[in-house]
């Protein structure tokens, strides 16, 4: 009779990591740097500083897979559209052409802000580019269809932070990440992130008197966000314990770990959720509470996916 062993998982590990990091927070910045541009009120720094810092986590995200691709020449296969008509499993692919063309329309939407901002215009090669025919076209298109584009860019900076929970979830033989709510977890821990990041930017980086209503609805946002992700994390850890004996041992691996509960549940999640009550509730007086509630959410946020790596657990036959 055959006996059963647990091995964890070694070939996802950091690496993969800070993939799912970088790519659901700079998809997730970008769609709220847009949707508030659109519905809240103009916001040219937001948008320029949202789209470069963005599309630069995206790029960073799409460099660490590739560095770690077997044959780099394959990837030419993800690139091109018509391989999800082929293989619409694929989720690599799917995500690949999520963020390709979020970055597209990241691009697109910045670039009237760009051709506003005197910074952008008088740097040598940019400034070029700013102000040739086919980008001043570019503009023109954009001005006219402002919240089309935004629009596109957001469906695929949803379709990407989704997409990093699907990845996972696409693992049946490791029960921790075949799960349902990982999906859903990703998702939110992705827009949280991405809150925590804008607020710090407009705290820190980008501050103006004007902006007040806007942090405050991001304070707002990533305080849901946080409970929701609390909420999720207890409802998916119940359903973990009480399924397979690999999720089992994957949980009691999680549950047992100091870093998992003391970086990721208590600093990364419960002290900012406390801190962010306060400021929403009555306010600090001063703007350091919520930059480092927001600067430990975003520690969480990778803490989240560094420890779902390594304590991805398989079972097999032996």
């Amino acid at each position: 009779m055959d006996t059963m062993s647990y091995t964890t998982q070694d070939l996802w590990t950091w690496w993969i990591a800070l993939y799912l990091f970088f790519g659901g927070l700079g998809a997730a910045t970008l769609s709220i740097s847009f949707l508030s541009d659109m519905y809240c009120r103009p916001h040219r720094n937001l948008v320029l500083w949202g789209a470069l810092s963005g599309v630069v986590m995206l790029g960073i995200s799409s460099a660490v897979l590739f560095g770690h691709l077997l044959h780099h020449v394959a990837v030419i296969n993800v690139l091109n559209p018509l391989v999800l008509f082929r293989q619409p499993h694929a989720w690599i692919a799917w995500g690949t052409q999520f963020i390709l063309w979020m970055m597209v329309w990241g691009i697109v939407y910045a670039l009237p802000y760009m051709r506003e901002t005197p910074s952008c215009v008088k740097l040598p090669v940019v400034g070029r580019l700013l102000e040739g025919p086919f980008v001043s076209w570019i503009v023109r298109c954009c001005q006219k269809r402002r919240r089309a584009i935004g629009w596109l860019a957001t469906i695929n900076g949803i379709g990407t932070a989704v997409y990093t929970g699907l990845l996972i979830q696409s693992f049946p033989a490791v029960a921790l990440w075949h799960n349902p709510g990982v999906p859903l977890l990703f998702t939110v821990s992705a827009f949280s992130t991405a809150f925590a990041y804008l607020v710090v930017l407009m705290n820190v980086f980008i501050p103006d008197p004007n902006d007040t209503d806007i942090r405050h609805r991001f304070e707002r946002f990533g305080l849901i966000l946080i409970a929701t992700e609390l909420v999720i994390l207890f409802s998916f850890f119940n359903y973990t314990l009480s399924g397979s004996e690999s999720g089992y041992r994957s949980a009691q691996l999680l549950w047992h770990d100091k870093g998992w509960l003391f970086g990721f549940i208590g600093l990364g999640l419960v002290v900012p959720f406390f801190i962010d009550l306060k400021s929403v509730i009555r306010g600090w007086g001063t703007r350091l509470p919520t930059v480092s509630a927001a600067v430990l959410v975003l520690m969480g946020g990778y803490l989240l996916r560094h420890y779902f790596m390594y304590s991805g657990v398989y079972a097999r036959p032996w």
